[in-house]
């Protein structure tokens, strides 16, 4: 027991141990999307997974438009989410089945008619 309790006090003492500081080069500081909006020290243009690397000026747009895009989306997923919690709308969602009886979450998916599922997605594809 007592061996347990000296390794893990030297490990966690290791960990505040100086090391040598060594210059790196980084495909960050590399980066032609440095000076774009959102890049901001310390960090500069953050791109861990490689995206934009090899992309020109209009894919990265593209890709920065997307992103904005996919970001709206959540929040409203979110809010439709928090909306459906609070209140109900009134009347059927379909004939003989009321807002009011169709549960939350993925319970959901059991009681919304075929048509209307449709119908959903129809709008959905409407609007992208």
């Amino acid at each position: 027991m007592k061996t347990a309790v000296f390794a893990t006090l030297l490990a966690s003492a290791a960990a505040f141990a100086p090391s040598a500081n060594k210059a790196g080069s980084s495909a960050l500081m590399a980066s032609p999307y440095e000076n774009e909006i959102g890049a901001l020290p310390p960090i500069g243009f953050w791109d861990p997974a490689g995206l934009s690397r090899g992309k020109d000026e209009a894919t990265f747009a593209r890709y920065r438009a997307v992103e904005l895009k996919h970001g709206r989306v959540a929040q409203l997923a979110v809010l439709g989410y928090v909306f459906q919690e609070a209140t109900r709308f009134p009347g059927d969602l379909a004939s003989g089945l009321p807002f009011a009886d169709v549960p939350n979450g993925l319970a959901a998916l059991t009681v919304v008619p075929v048509l209307g599922w449709v119908q959903i997605l129809a709008t959905v594809g409407a609007v992208e």
